[in-house]
């Protein structure tokens, strides 16, 4: 039986020393910064950015400046990167390098249609030889271990992942990631750790388990049943980053929350302009607030409030909170 302790165990990823288990997935829209360094602060040992579009790269976005941004503090670090193109991609993740991150990743299991219907994400799993190919260039062109983060196959009837690992490890991939869905799925039905334990199996390389962990007991699950190197934890970390300290939204004081979104939406307004960065914070105030916005005229009034100072109080309110 995997012991709790084990968790906050080193591990390794090529050079770069990760000094725990418990691993921040990235997702878009979510992984800037801000939430980041939340999630550090309660244990989560690598941090990776949003997914971060080769197109974007090439030709510019509003938005780059603040996607590409992270702090000393929030390393070990990783950017993750996705195209269909192979050049480009790699054009992509020369730039990023220029960053100094620790870890290029790249991206090769996103189910989003308007990803992987263009081949990229996971619409790369229909093609080992472009994986093959992006693979192999950005391992012989960067100086920063690359590591992938793959599904089990685009569906049922073609769940290559054990090939596709193969053909990375060969390409001297770092460390693969493998959320255990296949594209057609998306986030629906259970995630299959079996086959997480069957890639641990068959590759020499770190193998990172994603899927259906949402507590500490769940990623001690995943380890004793896959014998994986480490977890990563993506949705159940928004609006809950205690999920990293074996802890929960559900039985943590109000003045912790309360504290934990001051210091969110902080981050954010420092980030951002203050009125985009409360803007978008929304999305995690909501999750935050779970079984707080009791009705819809509380709902409407916390999420009509795009002034930061205003916002903690009514949030303050909310919560009961006395000075």
């Amino acid at each position: 039986m995997v012991v709790l302790n084990s968790l906050y165990s080193p591990f390794r990823i090529s050079e770069v020393e990760i000094p725990g288990r418990l691993l921040l997935a990235p997702m878009d829209g979510f992984t800037d910064s801000p939430f980041r360094m939340i999630c550090k602060s309660f244990g989560a040992s690598l941090l990776t950015s949003e997914f971060l579009n080769g197109i974007d790269l090439a030709y510019g976005h509003p938005y780059l400046k603040y996607k590409t941004f992270f702090q000393e503090i929030e390393r070990p670090f990783a950017f993750q990167v996705f195209d269909d193109n192979p050049e480009r991609l790699l054009s992509a993740a020369l730039k990023l390098q220029e960053l100094g991150p620790d870890i290029i990743d790249i991206n090769m299991g996103c189910s989003a249609k308007n990803v992987s219907n263009r081949g990229a994400g996971a619409g790369l799993l229909k093609h080992p030889e472009i994986i093959k190919k992006i693979a192999s260039s950005l391992v012989n062109s960067l100086h920063v271990p690359v590591t992938a983060k793959i599904r089990l196959g685009w569906d049922d009837q073609t769940r290559n992942f054990l090939e596709i690992a193969a053909i990375l490890a060969d390409c001297g991939i770092s460390a693969i990631t493998v959320h255990a869905r296949t594209r057609k799925q998306g986030y629906s039905g259970t995630a299959d750790w079996d086959a997480i334990a069957a890639l641990k199996s068959a590759t020499r390389v770190p193998v990172i388990g994603n899927g259906d962990v949402k507590s500490l007991t769940d990623a001690l699950k995943m380890i004793d049943h896959t014998s994986c190197d480490a977890v990563m934890i993506g949705r159940a970390a928004i609006g809950n980053p205690w999920v990293f300290a074996g802890e929960n939204r559900c039985t943590i004081t109000v003045n912790e929350l309360f504290n934990t979104i001051s210091r969110h939406l902080s981050g954010m307004t420092s980030l951002y302009p203050e009125r985009v960065g409360t803007l978008l914070f929304r999305k995690h105030l909501s999750r935050y607030l779970t079984g707080h916005l009791s009705t819809a005229e509380i709902k409407k009034k916390i999420f009509s409030l795009d002034e930061q100072t205003l916002l903690l109080e009514t949030i303050k309110e909310i919560l009961s909170i006395e000075e």
